[in-house]
């Protein structure tokens, strides 16, 4: 169900449709036309082949043509798209220049330089990133025309109950293993010392910029810990959106050349250098430190979590206790140290009391999951009541810490039921909804807006066959 919702979300032209279009171009040909856009057919080569590959990772096989679904999604997106733009939506443009950025650095990683980039794919790299720019453009788009038609819609308790009665009971969702543990964490008490002598760094990087001792670019390309250390630290121009609040603040109050104090955001501590700002655009370079640690500093969280798990462990205090007095969770230790999902509500400023989960599947661990790689790799090997031994770990900002963990419950996997899996059932009723409402505007934009497809592309299974019935014989 949301592999068909989202399916215009999921068309992501990578770097490799670049060069097709451009080794092909010859054989290449207009396959169909929705609104203002066309549809080559070595764009949908190119998307047909990302979903095989995706679809043979996840373990899934499509019954249906892939040319025909690649050429179904899109259609949908250049719907999508097209409809954006007539509805002047909103979009977040400091977005679309990161995740170009973000496509084009990859495409020059892989490639091993920009040079060689430009060799394989037979064009200079301002051509490269243009076209990247256009793709993530539209998908931006794109997305953002589908959240105004589904971002409204809602379910309500009754709903999710008469949605669960209403299913077959063997058709209801399988819950996988899931997990429910508690923590106690600790930052190291140095964590402002190690501030302290990273803003000093950063200082002395400073003033030897100011003073003409060194390049920015050199310092940042020596130092920076992030993907922009190579380009010297450039960042691509953004509007003041596109960063967070206190970076953007930094940015706005910089002129051409000048640099900025050392600034502290979720990321870590930078310093900026304006390079010119067009318009809205503001384009800069940073450089950019996290507090490193001394093994002292490391060693003694670790070796004060030990202890308290050792007194937990001989009943001299209980894990509820020792969360409440020494854990460095506010989101936890009111609550025993029962880990919820309350950092990852907040990091995306999503936070409702209703959403707030305990209970968590493999695939919540890791990139992407709000949970910690290094919670789970603890936890597999943990039976319900086990305490762990102190380990290193971070936390969603990339922040060192320490914890210990308390294995509280395995749920196994199951069948979803109202009392146990109410949120999961929520989502998926919600789901549902929105497919719907998507689904009757989506038949209402094809039935006013210009489609064509090629003739020998029109007795494909489309799952939407208003597709074809707009077409003239």
């Amino acid at each position: 169900m949301k592999r068909v919702l989202l399916t215009a979300l999921a068309v992501v032209l990578a770097g490799a449709g670049i060069y097709a279009q451009k080794r092909f171009v010859m054989l290449d040909k207009v396959v169909a036309v929705v609104g203002n856009s066309s549809i080559m057919h070595s764009e949908i080569e190119q998307v047909a082949k990302q979903l095989v590959e995706a679809r043979r990772a996840e373990g899934y096989t499509s019954d249906r043509d892939p040319m025909n679904e690649a050429l179904e999604q899109l259609m949908m997106q250049k719907l999508l798209y097209n409809q954006a733009l007539i509805d002047s939506v909103d979009v977040n443009t400091g977005d679309i220049v990161q995740r170009v950025e973000a496509q084009v650095q990859n495409m020059t990683d892989e490639a091993g330089s920009v040079v060689e980039l430009e060799r394989k794919s037979h064009m200079p790299i301002y051509h490269i990133r243009e076209l990247v720019r256009r793709q993530v453009e539209e998908q931006v788009y794109a997305s953002a025309m589908q959240n105004e038609v589904i971002g409204k819609v809602k379910v309500v308790p009754g709903e999710v109950e008469s949605f669960y009665n209403s299913t077959n009971k063997e058709d209801l969702p399988i819950i996988a293993e899931q997990y429910v543990y508690a923590h106690i964490t600790k930052y190291p008490k140095g964590m402002e010392a190690a501030k302290r002598r990273t803003r000093e760094r950063l200082l002395d990087m400073r003033e030897r910029i100011v003073t003409g001792k060194a390049q920015f670019a050199t310092l940042a390309r020596m130092y920076s810990i992030d993907g922009a250390a190579i380009r010297g630290g450039e960042l691509e121009p953004t509007t003041l959106n596109g960063w967070v609040k206190p970076f953007a603040d930094a940015v706005e109050e910089l002129k051409p050349g000048q640099v900025s104090e050392v600034v502290e955001t979720q990321f870590g501590l930078h310093i900026i250098q304006m390079i010119d700002k067009r318009g809205n655009l503001y384009h800069c370079r940073h450089i950019v430190l996290r507090p490193t640690y001394t093994t002292d500093e490391i060693v003694a969280p670790m070796l004060e979590l030990d202890s308290i798990a050792n007194l937990i462990r001989k009943d001299s205090l209980s894990f509820k206790d020792a969360a409440l007095a020494h854990s460095d969770d506010k989101h936890s230790k009111q609550n025993g140290g029962i880990v919820t999902n309350h950092d990852l509500l907040e990091h995306y400023s999503a936070f409702d009391a209703k959403l707030t989960a305990t209970k968590f599947l493999k695939e919540d661990f890791g990139v992407g999951g709000g949970k910690s790689i290094d919670d789970y790799n603890t936890i597999r090997y943990m039976k319900v009541g086990d305490i762990s031994t102190a380990f290193r770990t971070s936390d969603m900002n990339g922040n060192e810490m320490c914890k210990i963990i308390k294995l509280v419950e395995i749920i196994p996997s199951h069948k979803a039921t109202l009392e146990e899996d109410y949120l999961r059932l929520e989502q998926i009723a919600l789901q549902e909804k929105q497919q719907k409402v998507f689904q009757q505007w989506l038949n209402t934009k094809i039935e006013s807006m210009y489609v064509y497809i090629s003739p020998e592309y029109r007795g494909g299974e489309f799952l939407n066959k208003n597709w074809v019935k707009k077409q003239t014989k």
